[in-house]
């Protein structure tokens, strides 16, 4: 069996869209979980649950992703569980597409391919694109085939059950802890480029800010959570690959937007090192709502 987790939290508008695109995957034995603490999220659900005998509603407690997540780890029957989010909505066959190399015994877990919905004509929508193409989906394209460690993405990816039955609550990236236990166990990690999922990433730099501080901030955390020191991101990478970035742009705007993108992730890294390294902020004040992406 497969099991689809979906985590959401006030997300009526847009949860719905996840459940379809899950519904369309011709798989068999699908289980499709929606964890989530709110009454409109959880009405629509419901609505979904009246056609569909497969989807089941998790009430959780509110805390956090990580809690909900280590909910639904005790209660998923599948053997492969497949992980995604309440505001956004995979490709068509994504899911068959990532649960296929699980063939291989050895790996443990899949990551799928986030591709940006925002107009690359405005500055953050550039930069959502040129973070997705040449960031991850390049250094993703590139480890797989050299068959190093990578980060699956918390957007999409899938896990073979078993290896990981609980993360810590206070958790910021739980797809870089939860890779990082799996590999520890001599798994591999491998990518798959034609498991879409599409994502709205911030139309606001303070929203940037506040997902990138968390995402980008919670690789920090390997070094308490996990005993492997390999990691996918970290400052010193980002200056390494900086010229990468330069082939991207198409004309004069973009590469002024590339320019500004350079300062904005040297601003980013010195917030989390002062914030999150220096004055230890905690996991509540950290884990804050992005709305911009809804």
């Amino acid at each position: 069996m497969i099991s689809t987790i979906i985590t959401a939290y006030k997300e009526e508008k847009t949860v719905g869209k996840a459940i379809e695109s899950a519904l369309s995957e011709s798989i068999k034995d699908h289980e499709i979980i929606v964890s989530c603490p709110d009454k409109p999220t959880a009405d629509v659900v419901k609505t979904y649950q009246k056609k569909h005998k497969n989807i089941k509603l998790i009430k959780d407690p509110g805390q956090g992703k990580p809690v909900a997540l280590n909910i639904i780890f005790k209660k998923a029957k599948g053997d492969i569980l497949v992980l995604t989010d309440g505001d956004v909505y995979s490709g068509k066959n994504a899911i068959k597409n990532l649960i296929t190399p699980f063939k291989d015994k050895n790996v443990g877990a899949v990551t799928g391919r986030p591709i940006s919905v925002n107009s690359r004509n405005t500055i953050l929508g550039y930069w959502s694109h040129l973070l997705t193409d040449v960031g991850a989906h390049q250094t993703r394209e590139k480890l797989a085939t050299q068959n190093k460690f990578l980060v699956c993405s918390g957007y999409l990816y899938a896990i073979r059950k078993g290896l990981v039955d609980s993360i810590p609550e206070d958790t910021l990236s739980d797809d870089a802890v939860i890779s990082s236990l799996i590999a520890e166990k001599g798994y591999k990690i491998t990518y798959s480029p034609k498991s879409e999922v599409y994502v709205k990433y911030p139309t606001t730099f303070k929203d940037w800010m506040i997902q990138k501080k968390r995402s980008t901030g919670g690789y920090l955390q390997l070094e308490e959570f996990a005993k492997s020191k390999i990691t996918m991101r970290s400052f010193s990478k980002e200056v390494a690959g900086i010229f990468k970035v330069f082939t991207y742009p198409k004309n004069i705007k973009e590469f002024s937007w590339t320019l500004l993108l350079i300062l904005a992730r040297i601003y980013l890294w010195f917030k989390i090192f002062t914030d999150l390294k220096l004055k230890k902020e905690s996991f509540k004040k950290t884990w804050t709502r992005v709305e911009t992406t809804k």
